[in-house]
């Protein structure tokens, strides 16, 4: 790397992907200089900096430690592990680590609703801002998903409702939501943290300045410390006392805030028991930020949710498809098969993947229950088989194309075929996306070809 000259307020941009590309526009509109860095010698969008920001130097490569700290403030992307030797060289040296978040909290006036959690985020956040839109709000939504946070500042944004990952929270100092939420907490990118009370330390930085905070009765990781101040608004199981759940009356379950029904599950547009908790969720946010309850129950008999989440492809022969592809991680993957399980038939699953380091034994029961067979895929198929293969018949598959193939033949009657990993995709695929897409096409030819 190239001596660097630094001024006092220099700042170093860490990432040239999506995420870093943001901070810069930001950065730009704010008149402050900046250098890239990318621990990656072949690193992305050279060619969109060389264009959009030209004279700005890129240095690519190992982060070298002497040439951070001479920085004012380094801009981490979510991608690259604060871990890493030279920011943490850089960190002792007081130089502040921050992310694309911490800068969007800092410069942002209208309210926002924060909403992290191990699954179901993305269904969340849409839902909300479903609601919104429904209410007449102009809303703005992104971070983790979609739109990079920075893109997003406008001065006519009336809301934002933000995704928000674990790693891009672990460089928030205080994101000051109007309402914050962690959905649930299961174990995921255990190849990044060292163990659970890491990932769950940096999913609990949502809470940091909230003002209202939405919490899942049935998950005690998602309560926030009693330091934080806020009193919780829960959402899930039985209807109660400050919270959104379920009321059985009349011989219907409703959904409920504390003791008044508010709308039949049966009218939900989104399928599934996990999804019920979702809707509730999306309730609860959408109350504390104060849209109208009618929007808000509109926007759930319409809403069918979103591509690669329990997203149904169609019935031949009476056995159900369904893409899961966004199950990336155990916990997504226990619900999906909790919440697709019917007393009329079994699941065949398709899994498989880069297990990000994780413990597949905590779907052992489940499998047991609900699924009929299973059909490994990918680099982790092994630990899978090793980890459940006593607990539903095994078969391995090189393809999609091989495991739709297969689950077809194994599937009976009533029962669904689910493509839910529990892994993540790179070993096979660009992204959870393409493997969605690869399944449905996969899926539509062979049993519409029958």
């Amino acid at each position: 790397m190239s001596q660097l000259i630094a001024t006092s307020r220099l700042k170093a941009i860490v990432g040239t992907g999506a995420t870093g590309l943001s901070v810069a526009r930001y950065l730009v509109r704010q008149g402050q200089p900046f250098v890239f860095f990318d621990t990656r010698v072949d690193a992305p969008n050279l060619d969109v900096i060389a264009r959009d920001f030209p004279g700005v130097a890129v240095h690519t490569g190992a982060l070298d430690q002497q040439g951070l700290e001479s920085f004012d403030e380094i801009i981490v992307s979510p991608g690259v592990s604060l871990s890493t030797p030279a920011l943490q060289a850089a960190k002792a040296a007081g130089v502040a680590l921050v992310g694309d978040i911490e800068l969007f909290a800092r410069a942002i006036h209208a309210p926002m609703v924060a909403i992290t959690g191990s699954n179901a985020k993305s269904t969340v956040t849409t839902l909300v801002g479903e609601m919104a839109r429904k209410a007449g709000i102009n809303v703005a939504v992104g971070g983790n998903l979609g739109t990079p946070a920075l893109d997003l500042i406008d001065d006519s944004v009336e809301l934002y409702v933000m995704e928000l990952s674990s790693f891009q929270l672990e460089t928030v100092t205080k994101l000051n939501a109007k309402v914050a939420t962690i959905l649930n907490i299961s174990a995921d990118h255990m190849d990044r943290y060292a163990g659970m009370p890491a990932y769950h330390a940096a999913k609990l930085r949502v809470y940091t300045g909230a003002e209202q905070v939405v919490v899942n009765r049935n998950d005690i990781l998602t309560h926030p410390p009693l330091a934080a101040g806020a009193r919780p608004v829960f959402f899930g199981g039985p209807a109660e006392f400050r919270s959104f759940g379920v009321l059985e009356r009349d011989g219907k379950s409703w959904l409920a805030w504390e003791l008044k029904p508010l709308m039949p599950v049966a009218e939900l547009a989104i399928k599934g028991k996990h999804n019920i908790d979702n809707a509730l969720a999306a309730l609860a946010l959408g109350q504390a930020v104060g849209l109208p309850m009618a929007a808000m129950l509109e926007t759930l008999r319409a809403f069918p949710g979103l591509a690669h989440r329990c997203e149904w492809i169609g019935r031949w022969e009476d056995v159900d498809y369904i893409n899961d592809s966004k199950g990336t991680n155990v916990g997504a993957t226990l619900a999906a098969i909790n919440g697709l399980a019917r007393p009329d038939g079994k699941l065949i699953l398709i899994a498989g993947g880069e297990g990000k380091g994780a413990d597949f034994s905590a779907l052992r029961a489940a499998v047991a229950a609900h699924v009929r067979a299973l059909v490994l895929i990918g680099r982790d198929a092994p630990l899978l088989e090793h980890a459940l293969g006593e607990a539903a018949p095994v078969q391995r598959a090189q393809s999609m194309e091989e495991a739709v193939a297969q689950a077809r033949g194994l599937a009976q009657p009533g029962d669904t075929v689910l493509l839910s990993p529990a892994c993540a995709s790179f070993d096979m695929y660009s992204g959870f996306v393409e493997r969605g897409e690869v399944f449905a096409r996969a899926v539509r030819r062979l049993c519409d070809g029958a």
